[in-house]
């Protein structure tokens, strides 16, 4: 079926250019302002190696213009590049809402020049049921030329589907058809989605269409907060149940996009067998059915074929990735993981001056090699009646750290706290882009009411600052880069 509202394009021979054949305003998915299909035909498209089109920023933007490139291969594969190379129905995403769109195609041939056809697509405007991501306020606008390592970002939303903006704060992409964008994550130019609710997996592809798989679990009951890429696959996190047993949070599992287990830790088996194999009696700290654990994020590193792992409620720590084994933990020394002595001896000691992980969330490696995490600072909440929960502070912060797993030693290499002045105590992320800068994402500050995305460049000074409503974490629990401005589909 022709997807409502393209546009259709005749390729007509050199010098001319293209003739229109059939316009409207939509196209990809229903409604959607930020998708259209061009159908392109002509005797012109033989010989087609690739196409990129651009979408020109609009007057007074800062952030580059969304540019996307598709291989011929990669379009045929998707099934819009016909196999007698007659149609093109491409797909253009990422336009701006209510604007009259300027969008140059440019049509790559093995043994002729490029062409390129200018598209005029104006677009209804983006009006946000939940009246958030249309109306930021701007705290801190980019100006014009301001370096900057990524131009585009995305947020987990828990009111929909993982939501783009640009640096200027332009919603230019919102997907359909999940009710929560919490657990996603962007890969192979396309989003995971998993649901809170079953162990279903979804992938909302950029032109607006979307698939669905579920995992090959008996046990599986639901995905919770990060997914990441794993070794082979998706690190997933998720909650399960076993002879009316609930394991929360304790447990993350590497999936394939068509839902195949390729290898799951269980960290309430991990650690209790650790534990008892080394003198202690476990049942004092794993306690299955209980949210002792609160993981979320998982990393794999493939510097030493390990994952690292974040537990909210205690530490951060590395395990081996084939034996299980635990390499080391990191965090707050005056929580109750400490007082056993199993655990004890794992701990890395953080050099003075440091700041411990303390309800950690967004785990990643850098590009020179140190653990980046966002410090949230919030004391534990879910320990046995008596224990100690640690240390609670007043301000958030985001922490790099140099590792040393021989001598079980770590150096926090730098932070950033914005001058102690944002307490996100819960949720929200930090992750690195190009040339060092970071995206940071206040989840809940200003006492739980406001989310805050915050761009720094390489010398960690902000150059965006934008603010929304947000209920709890709903608005944007975490937030990452994504290239809209050099998308190729290969």
């Amino acid at each position: 079926m022709t997807p409502r509202c393209s546009i259709s394009l005749r390729l007509l021979p050199a010098p001319a250019t293209v003739a229109v054949l059939s316009a409207c305003g939509g196209g990809g998915t229903p409604d959607s302002p930020f998708i259209r299909r061009l159908q392109l035909g002509g005797e012109d498209l033989h010989g087609l190696v690739a196409v990129r089109y651009t979408i020109a920023a609009k007057p007074g933007a800062s952030s580059k213009p969304v540019s996307v490139r598709y291989t011929a291969a990669a379009l045929e594969r998707r099934g819009d590049l016909s196999a007698d190379r007659r149609t093109l129905s491409l797909p253009v995403f990422g336009l701006y809402a209510g604007r009259l769109n300027h969008v140059s195609v440019e049509l790559q041939f093995e043994a002729a020049p490029a062409r390129t056809v200018p598209v005029d697509l104006a677009t209804n405007p983006y009006v946000d049921g939940s009246g958030i991501y249309d109306r930021p306020t701007i705290l801190q606008r980019r100006a014009a030329g301001t370096p900057l390592g990524f131009e585009y970002l995305y947020v987990k939303s828990g009111l929909g589907s993982p939501i783009v903006i640009d640096t200027d704060g332009e919603v230019r992409w919102v997907g359909a058809g999940v009710a929560s964008g919490f657990s996603s994550a962007f890969r192979d130019n396309g989003f995971f989605v998993g649901d809170p609710k079953s162990p279903k997996l979804t992938r909302l592809e950029l032109d607006g269409s979307s698939s669905e798989a579920s995992l090959a679990s008996a046990t599986y009951t639901g995905f919770h907060h990060n997914i990441d890429p794993g070794k082979e696959g998706l690190l997933v996190e998720v909650d399960a149940a076993s002879d009316g047993v609930a394991s929360l949070e304790s447990i993350v599992a590497e999936v394939s996009g068509a839902g195949a287990v390729l290898g799951e830790w269980d960290f309430a088996a991990i650690l209790g067998a650790y534990m008892a194999g080394e003198g202690d009696d476990p049942s004092a700290f794993v306690r299955p059915g209980v949210d002792w654990f609160h993981m979320n994020s998982a990393i794999y590193d493939a510097r030493d074929d390990s994952l690292i792992v974040s537990s909210r409620e205690n530490f951060v720590i590395k395990v081996d990735y084939q034996t299980r084994d635990i390499v080391w933990i990191l965090g707050d020394p005056t929580k109750h993981w400490y007082g056993f002595p199993s655990l004890r001896a794992k701990a890395l000691t953080l050099e003075q001056g440091g700041l411990y992980p303390i309800g950690q969330h967004a785990l990643s490696i850098t590009s020179d090699g140190q653990l980046l995490l966002f410090n949230d600072g919030l004391a534990s909440r879910n320990q046995p009646a008596e224990a100690p929960a640690g240390e609670n502070r007043t301000y958030s912060a985001v922490s790099a750290y140099a590792i040393d797993p021989e001598a079980l030693t770590a150096r926090e290499v730098w932070r950033f706290d914005h001058d102690q002045t944002i307490l996100s105590s819960i949720c929200s992320s930090a992750y690195e882009a190009a040339e060092g800068s970071l995206l940071v994402n206040y989840a809940v500050a200003d006492d739980w009411t406001k989310a805050r995305l915050v761009g720094l460049d390489a010398a960690h000074e902000v150059v965006f600052d934008f603010e929304y409503p947000t209920h709890v974490c709903d608005t944007s629990w975490n937030a990452a880069p994504i290239p809209f401005d050099d998308l190729r589909f290969e």
